[in-house]
């Protein structure tokens, strides 16, 4: 099946298409604004600057729209992806013609700010739980076509990633149990299909259906708890460790950074935000060009 659906949809797009669709998008046949106003053999020098705290992510892509609009741009990185930056910091630093520079400017930033953004947040929530065993992970909620880019940002940011997509690992949801005919169906036929050690995953929305994963022949490598209040949450924890200790116990539902550490504080080993990456405030980025 897998062959079959890499047939039907392609792979996924790499970063130089990915940029060149985003500077398509932009540019489209010219930048009519600069070719009025720029002569060609005029030379600048650009500099992105932080206005604000954060964590650098998407530097690639960022130099890749530079590569794409003119290899002859000189790029310099001040940075690393994962690097803090606080308000005045330089991030990077471009000298060219100055009309590359005006072209490149928008695509990159939004690359820079949306990526820089996501690294930001997965610091803040990975600090919130800080002390604790928890570590906290990524979900599927990304922007289509960016998801290497985000969930790279957010281990810029610390953070883990959850599967990539539906063909690393199962997640068994409400959804599927009930097309299964139940949740030991579900599990067993997961047991069944899988032939290439993926991790499977069950989610589950009751202290009962916790009992029923412990209960079953087809124990799964991960147990998420979906929607639990702390009192359930901590129950469920200590309920699967005192029979098993290997199931990893993953925590969703209703995360913020005022909840993540109480969450985590339950013993938890995973919490999965999919605020990391569909809710990202973009980091407040500047670029200034001035004449060479």
């Amino acid at each position: 099946m897998a062959d079959r659906l890499t047939a039907r949809f392609g792979e996924p797009p790499r970063l130089q298409d990915l940029v060149r669709a985003a500077l398509a998008e932009d540019v489209g046949s010219c930048d009519v604004t600069t070719e009025a106003t720029v002569s060609g053999e005029r030379r600048g020098i650009a500099r992105v600057v932080a206005r604000a705290t954060g964590v650098v992510a998407g530097l690639e892509a960022f130099a890749e729209t530079y590569r794409q609009v003119d290899p002859d741009l000189v790029l310099e990185l001040s940075l690393r992806d994962g690097a803090a930056v606080g308000d005045g910091d330089l991030v990077a630093r471009s000298t060219g013609r100055y009309a590359s520079l005006l072209l490149a400017e928008r695509t990159a930033l939004n690359f820079l700010q949306r990526l820089s953004g996501i690294a930001t947040l997965a610091a803040r929530f990975v600090a919130a739980v800080q002390g604790t065993d928890a570590r906290i992970v990524d979900t599927r909620k990304t922007t289509p076509g960016w998801r290497a880019l985000e969930k790279a940002a957010v281990r810029s940011g610390g953070g883990l990633n959850h599967r990539m997509g539906l063909y690393d690992a199962y997640l068994i949801k409400e959804n599927h149990v009930s097309g299964a005919g139940g949740l030991e169906a579900a599990l067993a036929a997961a047991s069944r299909h899988d032939t290439r050690g993926l991790p499977i995953e069950i989610e589950v929305r009751s202290l009962a259906e916790v009992d029923a994963v412990l209960a079953s022949s087809h124990r799964p490598d991960r147990v998420l708890c979906d929607n639990f209040d702390l009192t359930e949450l901590a129950r469920a924890v200590r309920r699967i460790k005192s029979v098993d200790e290997a199931p990893l116990v993953e925590a969703s539902g209703n995360v913020s950074l005022a909840t993540a550490r109480a969450i985590a504080e339950t013993g938890v080993d995973w919490i999965s935000v999919g605020a990391l990456t569909h809710s990202a405030p973009a980091l407040d980025l500047s670029c200034l060009i001035d004449l060479e």
